[in-house]
């Protein structure tokens, strides 16, 4: 199934039955071939992937540490160094088949190596799949600072196949669907109206939703591609999502980033009602949705306030010195 793009293929479905085949044998068939992959990723995909492709035999395979905490400078240095002594060039390939940490670091790795190797996302997590592969966006990490360094820069393309989730566990179908929860929020009440409901995994594994939920997103991302307007609706629930990831990034409890940013969903809709522009009947909603699914976070210390704070006054989308983010009109309406 093609979702159609202005500038690159997105497809949905079985990755035998895509054009991943015909690319690596026309337009790749020369190129050499790096397959980024983490620890779960090499374990539970690889093989896969490369017994169902023999173009890909030769493809040499590079092993990221898994969790966000590793989507560092650090890391990409050592894979740049790798890549240099396989003699990597412009004209070969960096397949990245992962979750969301792996789609932005490898495409940063790639984007970023003599000034831009191909790149192409094989996303295996609801995550990647519903967000973090589409749209270009790269990046690493800056201390607790998400997300710090990076470039926007579309892959080649990407194949969504959903054979991949069978290899999660269930917290990371969570932490997808709070992405989803934001793509109805910022644009579709009706897609809003079905999500909300949605308790059970097997419902989660539906291609229809993950295909709408793509939909959305890429539709802003053709709209506004380097985030001069629109595309920072995309950021609902980012602001503080963000801050609060990094702020308990190295503690004994680290937080999600599906889990924080459905945190942050919930606390930027509150600041909208208070800012008098959501109703309080639809902030209800919203509020009893995700605290249906997601454990409360406790941020009531001043110590915890004030340092997630000083991350927000370092988010990216600030201007002039001040903290900005997106309020909520209605469910459907940023």
């Amino acid at each position: 199934m093609k979702i159609q793009h202005a500038n690159y293929p997105v497809e949905l479905g079985g990755i035998e039955e895509s054009t991943f085949l015909e690319l690596l044998s026309t337009k790749y068939a020369k190129s050499k071939k790096i397959i980024m992959v983490d620890e779960n990723t090499h374990d539970f995909c690889l093989e896969y992937l490369i017994t169902t492709f023999t173009e890909l035999a030769d493809a040499e395979v590079m092993l990221l540490p898994a969790g966000e905490e590793n989507k560092v400078m650090e890391v990409c240095f050592q894979v740049w160094n790798a890549m240099t002594e396989y003699e990597i060039g412009r004209k070969d390939l960096v397949i990245n088949l992962g979750g969301g940490v792996v789609t932005d670091m490898g495409g940063f790795i790639a984007a970023i190596y003599k000034r831009g190797v191909d790149f192409i996302h094989l996303p295996t997590s609801l995550l990647g799949m519903v967000d973090a592969a589409i749209g270009g966006k790269t990046g690493i990490d800056l201390g607790p600072y998400k997300n710090q360094l990076g470039v926007i820069q579309e892959p080649a393309a990407v194949f969504i196949d959903p054979i991949f989730l069978a290899t999660l566990p269930d917290s990371e179908f969570w932490n997808g669907f709070a992405e989803m929860l934001k793509h109805a929020l910022i644009s579709d009440q009706a897609f809003w109206k079905y999500l909300k409901d949605i308790r059970s995994l097997e419902e989660l594994k539906n291609s229809e939703m993950i295909k709408r939920a793509v939909e959305i997103k890429m539709e802003i991302v053709q709209k506004d591609p380097k985030e001069k307007g629109e595309r920072k609706l995309l950021n609902l629930g980012h602001t503080i999502g963000h801050a609060i990831e990094g702020y308990f990034l190295e503690s004994e409890n680290p937080v999600s980033h599906g889990h924080a940013v459905a945190i942050g969903l919930l606390l930027e809709s509150r600041l909208s009602h208070r800012r008098g522009v959501l109703s309080l009947e639809e902030l209800t909603e919203i509020e009893k949705v995700i605290t249906d699914i997601y454990t409360p976070i406790n941020l009531s210390s001043e110590e915890t306030q004030n340092g997630i704070l000083e991350l927000m006054r370092n988010d990216k989308k600030n201007q002039e010195g001040k903290i900005m983010g997106v309020l909520i009109h209605s469910i459907g309406q940023c």
